[in-house]
């Protein structure tokens, strides 16, 4: 068995607002669809079905496998998906099954977090490095990592959920997420960023703070991880310009100086990564088959 970056792969991006398909061939996007998620749907099929229609509208003969990335808890080898926040109907999915019998393919679910760290791994900043911490900041705080090459499956969907980690009076994903923006400033994050952006001296206070918790944040990741690199990604890292150089201050004082001169903190700006990322998730698995036919 080999892995072929000529597959062709349908990844899919099941967001907030919307469902983002794609098309991958040779390792790169060649046609994209979306639908948006109908606001408070009491029906898990409602948006079943929508996932199943866009995805019928990019099938062509050939293709390999299907990849899901989904901003919730996945089981990954039994393939259901739970509680998903913006899909209030989406309480215990088994949806790799239900996708499996409508496409015949193999089906690969996981959270959108590990999917951003696979997709960096191999189309993004990560290219080349062995070992990755791909951090999200968006209206929480995720992230998936990568040793060795292989994306680190943990045994009960916790690993990398360093939000959820105390910090100060709250934890992490409170002050380093849009949460710390609605929290101690209500407001979202957009429209501080806008008054940053015009020289607002409020604002621009605010953006700094922000940087220095989330370089705590990514101290406390190099103290339990150590990677070569973390690549940070989500909807508040496209503000990185307003808070990179307090964040950047804040890890100056990290214990292990040696470290600190060969790691390195890069901000995503491959567009689509988290199609590429969800379709990675096909790779992640032939790399183990692979693995497991050699041992």
């Amino acid at each position: 068995m080999t892995i072929s970056e000529n597959d062709k792969l349908i990844g899919i991006d099941l967001g907030g607002t919307k469902v983002n398909v794609g098309r991958i061939e040779n390792g790169k996007i060649v046609e994209k669809k979306y639908r948006f998620i109908p606001a408070d749907s009491d029906d898990q099929w409602d948006v079943i079905n929508l996932i199943i229609k866009t995805v019928k509208e990019l099938l062509v003969d050939g293709i390999n496998g299907i990849g899901i990335g989904i901003p919730s808890i996945v089981d990954r080898k039994k393939g259901i998906v739970y509680d998903v926040q913006n899909i209030k109907a989406w309480k215990e999915v088994h949806l790799k099954e239900i996708l499996e019998k409508e496409f015949q393919l193999p089906v690969y679910l996981d959270n959108d977090a590990n999917c951003f760290a696979l997709g960096e791994y191999r189309f993004g900043a990560g290219k080349g490095c062995k070992s990755i911490v791909g951090l999200t900041i968006g209206t929480g705080m995720g992230a998936g990592i990568i040793n060795d090459g292989y994306l680190l499956k943990d045994a009960n969907g916790g690993a990398g959920e360093f939000g959820m980690i105390p910090y100060l009076d709250a934890d992490y994903e409170r002050y380093c997420s849009g949460q710390f923006f609605k929290n101690n400033y209500n407001n979202n994050g957009e429209v501080l960023a806008e008054r940053a952006k015009k020289g607002d001296l409020e604002a621009l206070e605010v953006f700094n703070q922000f940087g220095q918790h989330l370089g705590n944040a990514i101290k406390m990741i190099m103290y339990a991880i150590d990677p070569e690199k973390i690549i940070i990604g989500g909807s508040v890292a496209k503000s990185h310009k307003l808070f990179e150089k307090a964040m950047y201050q804040s890890i100056k004082n990290f214990a292990f100086q040696t470290a600190l001169k060969s790691f390195k903190i890069e901000f995503s700006n491959t567009s689509d990564i988290a199609i590429l990322g969800a379709a990675s998730l096909h790779y992640d698995e032939q790399k183990k088959l692979v693995y497991d036919l050699h041992e």
